[in-house]
């Protein structure tokens, strides 16, 4: 099995930074995310999820939605089993819980994964 728990998220103005971490857990973690990405996806109020970010965690390649292309980057701490998203620029149309799930296998729509953490609520306020 394999937890995800997710931190960081806060309240902050237009034009802020937040980062986020997701801290991964489990038996099983390194063989279920081995040649696998770990995405952040987000969902605000009324809206479906949409994908925001990924990394793959054996060759740390990076993958992003337009929206936030140049503002947001995604990272991860092999040693520590924990990926970070670092939101810069933010705006209210970023507001929206955050969540970071995996192990994606591939990275188009619909993306599937197994395991998800309970989400961090961003909001931006203008």
């Amino acid at each position: 099995q394999v937890q995800l728990v997710e931190s960081g998220g806060g309240l902050v103005q237009t034009g802020g930074s937040l980062r986020l971490s997701c801290a991964a857990s489990g038996r099983t973690f390194r063989r279920t995310f081995d040649s696998a990405a770990m995405g952040w996806f987000r969902q605000a109020p009324g809206k479906e999820r949409e994908f925001v970010a990924a990394i793959t965690w054996t060759t740390g390649s990076t993958y992003y939605a337009d929206s936030v292309k140049g503002r947001f980057t995604i990272s991860r701490d092999n040693a520590e089993n924990t990926v970070y998203l670092q939101m810069n620029s933010l705006k209210p149309e970023d507001t929206a819980i955050y969540y970071c799930a995996g192990p994606i296998r591939e990275l188009v729509q619909p993306y599937e994964y197994d395991y998800w953490g309970q989400g961090t609520q961003v909001t931006v306020s203008s």
